[in-house]
């Protein structure tokens, strides 16, 4: 069979299963034959998780431009030392969050300046733009709950509610931009079902 190539990106909101369904996907995709690198941000290298300790430290009180600059450093990182080489391998990239997230968060959450966000992108980015994204849309107090049903906590997770509605509310002014790119996906329903639909969406959309 022949080999896709290309740079997938899963966003959402906290609890909206990025993370499993980011890795099931890709489980599926090397069942199917294809070289895969999975990934995830903030992270993905060894600077990049020392740089996501900062980021998402509860007790880290640090102000919205410093947060945003960290994550440019991270992904800066990111680019250069695994996303570009795999790329270039011809692999297919599928990363945990990539720039929608920063433009949803760090944007249209915090209140930070899109001329900034846009700037960062151009210096840190190389031309590198996932060419399918899913976004997995769910209510915010449920992914919150799922959150806290998981024991998980960190600087995000203790935002207002409202914060958390200017995040999603922030996704989806970005999909309705970019709908040839961003797939929107309901992440309410169960995992199995979740999959399902990344899998058919992605079958009838990829070339």
């Amino acid at each position: 069979m022949s080999r896709a190539k290309g740079f997938i990106s899963f966003e959402g909101i906290e609890g909206s299963g990025k993370s499993t369904q980011s890795r099931l996907f890709a489980d599926y995709l090397l069942g199917k034959g294809h070289d895969v690198v999975h990934t995830a941000e903030p992270g993905g290298t060894d600077i990049g998780l020392k740089i996501r300790k900062l980021l998402l430290e509860p007790n880290n009180h640090m102000d919205a431009l410093t947060e945003l600059l960290l994550y440019y450093a991270s992904r800066a990182q990111h680019v250069q030392e695994v996303i570009l080489p795999a790329i270039r391998e011809n692999k297919i990239v599928i990363t945990d969050r990539f720039t929608d997230s920063t433009v949803a968060y760090q944007g249209y959450a915090r209140g930070l300046s899109m001329d900034i966000i846009q700037s960062l992108n151009d210096i840190v980015l190389s031309d590198v733009t996932p060419d399918m994204t899913f976004l997995l849309d769910m209510d915010v107090r449920e992914g919150l709950r799922r959150n806290r049903d998981a024991m998980k906590e960190d600087r995000f997770e203790l935002e207002t509610v409202a914060f958390h509605e200017r995040v999603r509310q922030g996704f989806h002014e970005i999909a309705e931009k970019e709908p040839g790119r961003i797939k929107i996906i309901d992440a309410s329903k169960s995992k199995e079902e979740v999959t399902g639909q990344i899998i058919k969406v992605f079958e009838q959309s990829w070339h």
